[in-house]
């Protein structure tokens, strides 16, 4: 038996992403019929998904919007998904809406019993940057979306949250996990250190920092609720594989440094666009002092942090997770083809992971891009070569003669299967397989014991973006360096968990 899909929040990320998996579900006979749900000024508009031999029109419904600082949703919502639920027959949710409104829509799915396949990250709130109570509240919504999973799932054991953070299904990081966790079994010895780091490479011109609020500054939080949230998953993911008895990390502290528009302002200013971009002059209404303080109260465009993982006190791991937005582009002209900038426009990514393993093992990813993938005229199989995803493996073969000292695997090396159906070591190859795993499930075909990225495992990328955002906004107020200290558990039993602290620490 199929199951019928609402998706709340139609805009380019779920056309790019969860609509093409949703057409290929159906056609795999996974999936029933599927609604799209978006403010009325984007409902009215006919919207197309699927291969382009058999487009299908997607009903559309229309909500009107209303304040990020509700974590309930209005009546008038309520009242009309209710009614899409009962005609519609559906059975399972995806959330894709803008992240401030993920919790409200989440906790309404859940109270009617309904699966949800949840967009990272799990919430963020308005000022979350500048406002330490704003900070506080993102480690909050994690236990208030935990208690409604477990009250849904006491009426229904078959309700699922699952988180949408592909990088638990790319195979490098799966590789990367196994051969962590081999070395650990083998030597006792966990992760010791992480260096994480992420580029958006899309450039923003100065004007449009204002103007765009798709994936923008302007509510108070940026790049580490935008994109961040696959780091601060994906950390925590690996050194779980390191982890050993009587060395399970059990706090976390962070410090951020941050870089917000007003900032980038000021290391690009706008004569400087104005002599880079002809007519980017007559274009562009604001001056340069009117524009830095406009944006002085925006969110980060760039935030270093440094992490210090402790077990028992002692230190156990320490990391860095670098988060910049302003980095490498290939755009190059004034007016962008895609209004939204989301994708295409020049906007190339880079990241890069380099882990120890004490004395026993490095491992160094390295995914760089210098074309995009989505990108008119691209062919994505020219994109995914050597140079484009690699993991180096270093390995102590003087201790361990068993081991190799060197090893490279490439596109090719991290791909898994072959043909239409192989698991490619790409982002938009691995948010296919989330999109397909949340669909087995509902078919049927998974048991919830083997799902990748069930909500109780993201303790602790919540934490870690509370934290964040934490020092961010004590260092906005105060001026000082500032660390939030957190507890990071795995999993606090429930009386425990209004008891965990969340301080700043100086």
């Amino acid at each position: 038996m199929t199951t019928n899909l609402l998706v709340v929040g139609v805009g380019p990320h779920a056309r790019l992403n969860h609509l093409p998996a949703l057409a290929a579900g159906q056609d795999a006979g996974l999936t029933g019929t599927v609604t799209g749900v978006d403010l009325p000024a984007v409902a009215q508009q006919p919207v197309s998904y699927g291969p382009p031999g058999r487009p299908r029109l997607l009903p559309m419904v229309g909500v009107e919007p209303f304040p990020a600082t509700w974590q309930v949703l209005p009546a008038a919502v309520r009242s009309v998904l209710d009614r899409v639920v009962v005609r519609e027959r559906i059975g399972a949710v995806i959330v894709a809406t803008e992240p401030s409104v993920h919790l409200p829509y989440a906790l309404w799915a859940l109270e009617r019993g309904l699966s949800v396949l949840l967009d990272k990250p799990l919430s963020v709130h308005v000022g979350a940057s500048v406002d330490p109570v704003a900070a506080s509240a993102i480690a909050e919504d994690f236990d208030t979306l935990m208690d409604a999973y477990r009250q849904a799932r006491h009426r229904d054991p078959a309700v699922v949250v699952s988180v949408m953070s592909q990088r638990r299904y790319h195979p490098a990081f799966q590789r990367m996990r196994d051969l962590i966790a081999e070395v650990a079994e083998e030597t006792n010895c966990p992760v010791t250190s992480i260096q994480s780091s992420h580029g958006d490479g899309q450039w923003r011109l100065p004007d449009e920092l204002v103007n765009l609020g798709y994936h923008g500054f302007d509510r108070g939080y940026g790049k580490a609720a935008h994109s961040g949230y696959h780091e601060f998953d994906i950390v925590p993911w690996l050194l779980a594989a390191g982890e050993r008895p009587g060395k399970e990390l059990d706090k976390v502290e962070i410090h951020a440094h941050v870089a917000r528009p007003a900032d980038t302002l000021a290391q690009l200013t706008v004569a400087d666009h104005e002599r880079l971009f002809p007519g980017f002059a007559e274009r562009n209404p604001y001056g340069h002092s009117e524009l830095q303080q406009l944006t002085e109260a925006f969110g980060e465009m760039d935030v270093f942090l440094s992490m210090a993982y402790r077990s028992g006190g002692r230190m156990m791991t320490l990391g860095s997770i670098n988060l910049a937005h302003h980095t490498f582009s290939q755009r190059g002209k004034l007016e962008p083809a895609l209004a939204c900038l989301y994708k295409g426009n020049g906007r190339i990514g880079q990241e890069t992971h380099i882990i120890q393993q004490g004395p026993f093992q490095a491992l160094h990813f390295h995914c760089l891009q210098t074309l995009h993938d989505d990108e008119p005229g691209i062919d994505p199989a020219t994109v995914g070569g050597a140079d484009h995803v690699t993991v180096h493996v270093f390995r102590n073969n003087r201790l361990r003669p068993d081991w190799d000292r060197h090893t490279t695997f490439d596109f090719a090396g991290l791909t898994q299967g072959s043909g239409p159906e192989a698991a490619l070591p790409t982002q938009r190859s691995s948010r296919g397989r989330a999109v397909a795993e949340f669909l087995h499930y509902l078919a049927g075909q998974l048991p919830q014991q083997q799902l990748a990225s069930d909500l109780p495992t993201h303790r602790r990328p919540a934490q870690l973006m509370a934290g964040a955002y934490l020092s961010m906004a004590h260092r906005f107020n105060s001026g000082s360096p500032t660390a939030a200290t957190l507890d990071f558990r795995a999993a606090p039993t429930s009386a425990e968990r209004h008891l965990v602290p969340l301080e700043a620490a100086r």
